[in-house]
């Protein structure tokens, strides 16, 4: 499955809640990871893990073009 496909489908099972405040999100949020499976919560870790790693990467490679040249050598 290609990326396209399962932005599609995570689209299609997005859950959303418009908190009045602090604490109902609070709320919101252990009741829904409370409802999910461990194989659920494990597969959003690993995607959220997943994600975090691709952004490093890129804030890296960024990182290291714009310093490329400038005598610093930190990138």
């Amino acid at each position: 499955m290609g990326i396209e496909e399962r932005s599609a489908e995570r689209q299609r099972r997005i859950v959303v809640h418009r908190a009045k405040d602090f604490a109902d999100a609070e709320r919101w949020d252990l009741e829904f990871w409370q409802s999910r499976t461990p194989a659920e919560r494990l597969s959003a870790f690993v995607a959220i893990r997943r994600d975090v790693a691709l952004a490093q990467a890129a804030r890296r490679r960024a990182r290291s073009r714009r310093t490329k040249g400038d005598g610093r050598g930190d990138g």
